[in-house]
């Protein structure tokens, strides 16, 4: 049997934090997940959900996940998908499982009329930026991404002008 891609159901709680918490160990940083059962049901599940998942399954195995929401591009006047993880369980890596996921994701960016996918991968991770050049995905150099924490959009939110 083949790799078989479905959507998370809130039933899949579990496996998908077991699934994060994965994907924090393969990039060294296991103690930096916070998520909890509660917060990716509450927040991917309810009726507004912020997050949509794919499940990668293998002989009815969860073998990997995508996790992505919906961004715009103002300048392009259309949707795009912005995939924030997406992981296959290193012991089932080279079988199509991520191939199967990506694929998934383009589909459904289709079908939601998405001008663009975007994702980032860690500099250090070879592996991954080779398949996705494979794939015909390209690296924006000239972008810089951003981010600002919790404190700093506190101390930012509290500004009157």
């Amino acid at each position: 049997m083949g790799i078989a891609i479905r959507p998370a159901q809130p039933g899949d709680v579990p496996e998908i934090l077991a699934l994060i918490k994965a994907l924090a160990e393969y990039e060294g940083a296991p103690e930096a997940v916070k998520a909890t059962e509660a917060d990716l049901r509450g927040h991917g599940f309810g009726e507004r959900p912020y997050f949509h998942t794919l499940l990668a399954e293998l002989d009815g195995q969860v073998v990997g996940f995508a996790l992505y929401f919906f961004t715009y591009s103002t300048w392009e006047g259309r949707p795009s998908l912005y995939i924030e993880d997406i992981f296959v369980r290193p012991a089932y890596r080279g079988r199509g499982a991520g191939r199967a996921l990506l694929a998934a994701c383009a589909k459904e960016a289709l079908k939601r009329d998405c001008m663009r996918m975007e994702w980032q991968v860690l500099d250090w991770n070879q592996p991954a930026i080779d398949f996705y050049r494979r794939l015909g995905a390209r690296h924006t150099a000239e972008w810089l991404p951003f981010r600002m924490g919790r404190e700093a959009i506190e101390v930012l939110a509290r500004e009157d002008k």
